[in-house]
């Protein structure tokens, strides 16, 4: 059972870079056609530094960690009972290969369902770049059943 005392709480801080061969990666994974996230030169001729990263990598870069899961499980979430139920994404900068990301995350709510039997742990995530700068913003949902 979640603990709603738990709002507020603050995750350690994770690290990621962005990397190219990554990148392609997850386009080809994605059947991503644009040309821009595999080509370097067709990503330059639109204005990107290097490869951008596509939308929605940015959560798979968040959990690219040892153990992704033990801040859930630091709150009594665990990995059997847990539904991924949302992700949302708002970006304020483009995100390149070469970047060097920070995630600071924090529990934004802890809310119950259906008498209990599912609960929801709201992660809001600040995402900053090697310049300090403010890229991104995540907000992930789990669904846990008890």
């Amino acid at each position: 059972m979640l603990n709603k005392a738990d709002i507020g709480k603050v995750f350690p801080l994770v690290t990621a870079n962005v990397e190219k061969g990554r990148l392609r990666f997850f386009a080809k994974a994605t059947d991503e056609k644009n040309p821009i996230y595999t080509d370097e030169a067709a990503a330059k001729e639109a204005g990107y530094a290097s490869l951008p990263m596509p939308p929605t990598f940015l959560f798979s870069l968040k959990m690219d960690v040892l153990d992704p899961f033990k801040n859930y499980e630091s709150v009594g979430a665990f990995l059997p009972t847990m539904l991924h139920g949302n992700q949302q994404f708002k970006y304020y900068k483009d995100v390149v290969a070469g970047d060097c990301l920070t995630f600071k995350s924090h529990i934004a709510d802890i809310y119950d369902k259906k008498g209990g039997k599912l609960e929801f742990l709201v992660e809001e995530t600040k995402v900053t770049n090697q310049y300090k700068e403010h890229v991104a913003d995540m907000i992930t949902t789990l669904v846990i059943r008890n």
